[in-house]
C-alpha cells in the first residue's frame, strides 16, 4: 500500500520523494519499492516507464540502499509464475530463483495474516525487532529457498509446512515479502532499523547465522474489528450498530443503550485508532449506505481512509459500493476497477465486494462457468492481485425438514441445533442490497464462484446471527471453509471471548470479526486473544502500542 508506506516512513521522521523518471533512480540516495498489484502488471509498468535497466544498474553492486516490499521483493528474482499464460514472466534477475504459487491442494491460498520469521542473518535492519514478533503477509506466490540464493536470505517463514524466503539482504539491498507498513509497531521498527542503519553507515554489515530450519513458524488466527459506517442526519459519518441488519434500513438517528435498536457509537477514525492500539489484527470499514450513492463522490469515506492510514499500520479493508455505476447528474460511467482504485489510493489494502459478487456469481454460473473477464472480481484482481479482493456474503437461513425438499443446486447444511419449527437442516440464501433483497443462490455456491473468478478471501456473515451475541454460525462457517481454498473470515454473532476460540477450534476459518461487543467495550480485544492462547489457538505476538 503506497500511501501507507509513505505514512510509515513519515512516522519515522524521514522525508520522501516520488520517482517520476528513470533519471531519478540513478540520482537517488535511497530507493523504496513498494510493489503494487500483480507481478505481470508491475513488470509491464516498469518496462513502459523505462525503469528496468536503471533499477538493475542501481542494484548491481549491492552497495546502494534499497528496500523492496512484497511484490517489490518478488520482482528481484529471475521470474514469476503469476500470470494467466503458461509462460513465466521475467523479473529483474538480481536474485537467483523463480517465484511460484503455493499449492492450493495443501493450504488456503493466499497466505494472509500474521506469521513469524526464522533468522538467517543478524542485521542492523532488525535492531528494533524482537525475534518472535509477528509480521503481516498477504501473497499467493513465494520465492523458495534454494542453494543459489542462500546468501541473500535474511529471514524465512513457513506456511503449512512450506518454507519460503520472507526477507532478503545482501550488502545494502534489502527486501521483505511481508508488509512492514501493515505490521504495526514491529513493521515501523523494521523501517526504523533500515533507515537508521543507512544514516550511521551500518546497513551493509549483516552477518550470517547458524540456521535451524526444522522449527516452523506459525500463522496466527486473526481478530478483525468491523466498523459499520453510515451518514447521520447532519451529514457526518458515524459508526453504528443494529441487529440483524436493521441499521441498513433505518434512516433516523437512534440513541438506544444495550442490545436492540440502532446505536451511533462514535467517529470512525477515532474508533479505528482505538482498536489499532488495543491490538486489532485488521480493521474493516463497511459503508452500509453506499448503495444509495456512488463511491467516487463519497469524499467523507475516502477522507476517513486517508486519515486512518496516517496512524493505523495494520490492514484496512473497505466495503460498500464496489461496483460499476453511472453518475445520474453527470452521466459519467465509472467501472468497478476505477472505484476500487480510488479506495486503494485513499489507503485501503483490500476492497470488500458484496452485492456485485452475487451478480457476478449468477452470471458465471449462467454462462456455464465461462469467465467474462469483465466482472468486478476479475478486473480488480487482475490489476491488484487476488489478495486485494474480499467477497462479503450476507446469507440468511432457510429452514427445511429434509434435504430432498430443496432445489439440488443449493447446498443443504445440517444444523447443530434445531430450527424454530424443529428443522434439522437449512440452506443459506444469499441477499443483496444490505439484506433487503433475497436471491435464488446459496452462500456456498457464491463462495465457490467468487473464488473461481479471482477473489482472495471470503467475509462470511449471517443475518440470523447478526447482533445477537450468541456466537458465530458454525455450520455455515464449516460448509463454506470446506468448499473453498481461499481464507474465510467468520462474521456475525460474536458476544464473548469464547465465541472466537470456538469458531477457530470447530471450523476452518482463518479469521473472525466482531463489531458491537468491541464498540461497547463489553469485551476487550486482548481478552479475546488471551482466551485463544489459553485454548491453544495462536494469536499475534508483538510490542504493545503506547
Amino acid at each position: 500500500n503506497v500511501r501507507s508506506v509513505r505514512n510509515a516512513i513519515l512516522a519515522n521522521g524521514y522525508e520522501i520523494e516520488d520517482i517520476e523518471s528513470p533519471e531519478q533512480i540513478e540520482q537517488a540516495k535511497v530507493l523504496v519499492f513498494p510493489g503494487v498489484g500483480s507481478y505481470g502488471s508491475a513488470m509491464s509498468v516498469l518496462k513502459d516507464k523505462g525503469y528496468i535497466e536503471p533499477l538493475r544498474k542501481y542494484l548491481k553492486n549491492h552497495d546502494r540502499p534499497f528496500l523492496g516490499i512484497c511484490l517489490g521483493m518478488q520482482t528481484l528474482f529471475e521470474s514469476s509464475a503469476e500470470t494467466n499464460d503458461d509462460e513465466t514472466i521475467p523479473g529483474l534477475g538480481v536474485i537467483p530463483g523463480h517465484v511460484i504459487k503455493f499449492d492450493e491442494t495443501k493450504m488456503a491460498v493466499p497466505h494472509i495474516g500474521w506469521n513469524g520469521r526464522t533468522l538467517h542473518q543478524e542485521s542492523p535492519v532488525l535492531s528494533y525487532v524482537a525475534p518472535d514478533d509477528d509480521v503481516y503477509f498477504v501473497h499467493s506466490y513465494y520465492a523458495p529457498l534454494i542453494p543459489q540464493n542462500s546468501e541473500w536470505v535474511l529471514t524465512s517463514t513457513t506456511y503449512e509446512g512450506q518454507r519460503f524466503v520472507s526477507s532478503v539482504q545482501r550488502g545494502c539491498v534489502v527486501a521483505a515479502q511481508f508488509h512492514p507498513e501493515k505490521s504495526g509497531v514491529t513493521g515501523l521498527n523494521f523501517l526504523k532499523g533500515f533507515l537508521e542503519s543507512i544514516e550511521n553507515d551500518k546497513l551493509g554489515t549483516a552477518t550470517h547465522l547458524t540456521v535451524h530450519t526444522n522449527v516452523p513458524t506459525q500463522l496466527v488466527k486473526r481478530v478483525v474489528v468491523a466498523l459499520d459506517v453510515r451518514t447521520n442526519d447532519d451529514g457526518d459519518l458515524v459508526v453504528t450498530k443494529g441487529d440483524q441488519y436493521d441499521v441498513r434500513e433505518n434512516e433516523k438517528e437512534g440513541v438506544v443503550t444495550g442490545r436492540g435498536g440502532v446505536r451511533n457509537l462514535g467517529k470512525p477514525v477515532a474508533l479505528a485508532g482505538r482498536y489499532y492500539k488495543e491490538g486489532a489484527d485488521e480493521i474493516a470499514f463497511l459503508n452500509i449506505t453506499s448503495f444509495r450513492q456512488g463511491v467516487i463522490e463519497d469524499m467523507p469515506m475516502l477522507q476517513v481512509l486517508e486519515q486512518a492510514s496516517k496512524s493505523i499500520f495494520v490492514p484496512l479493508t473497505v466495503g460498500g459500493g464496489i461496483r460499476s455505476y453511472t453518475d445520474p447528474d453527470s452521466g459519467t460511467t465509472y467501472s468497478a476497477l476505477e472505484v476500487a482504485a480510488r479506495y486503494f489510493r485513499a489507503g485501503a489494502d483490500k476492497v470488500s465486494i458484496g452485492s456485485d459478487a452475487v451478480k457476478a456469481a449468477e452470471a458465471y454460473l449462467g454462462s456455464g462457468k465461462v469467465k467474462s473477464g469483465e466482472t468486478s472480481i476479475e478486473t480488480i484482481s487482475k490489476v491488484y492481485g487476488v489478495q486485494a479482493v474480499v467477497i462479503s456474503i450476507d446469507p440468511k437461513r432457510v429452514y427445511v425438514q429434509s434435504r430432498e425438499e430443496v432445489d439440488p443446486k443449493h447446498v443443504v447444511v445440517e444444523l447443530d441445533a434445531e430450527g424454530p419449527g424443529g428443522e434439522r437442516f437449512c440452506w443459506y440464501q444469499c441477499t443483496v442490497k444490505g439484506g433487503r433483497e433475497a436471491k435464488d443462490i446459496c452462500a456456498v455456491t457464491v463462495a465457490k464462484a467468487a473464488e473461481a473468478l479471482g477473489a482472495g478471501e471470503i467475509m462470511l456473515n449471517c443475518i440470523d446471527m447478526d447482533g445477537q451475541g450468541k456466537g458465530f454460525d458454525h455450520p455455515l462457517m464449516k460448509a463454506v471453509s470446506e468448499a473453498v481454498t481461499i481464507p474465510v473470515i467468520a462474521s456475525s454473532g460474536a458476544g464473548k471471548e469464547a465465541h472466537f476460540t470456538g469458531v477457530f477450534k470447530e471450523t476452518g476459518v482463518q479469521a473472525a470479526l466482531a463489531a458491537g461487543m468491541f464498540h461497547r467495550k463489553e469485551v476487550e480485544i486482548e481478552a479475546v486473544k488471551e482466551d485463544m492462547r489459553s485454548n491453544g489457538i495462536p494469536a499475534r505476538k508483538g510490542p504493545k502500542i503506547s
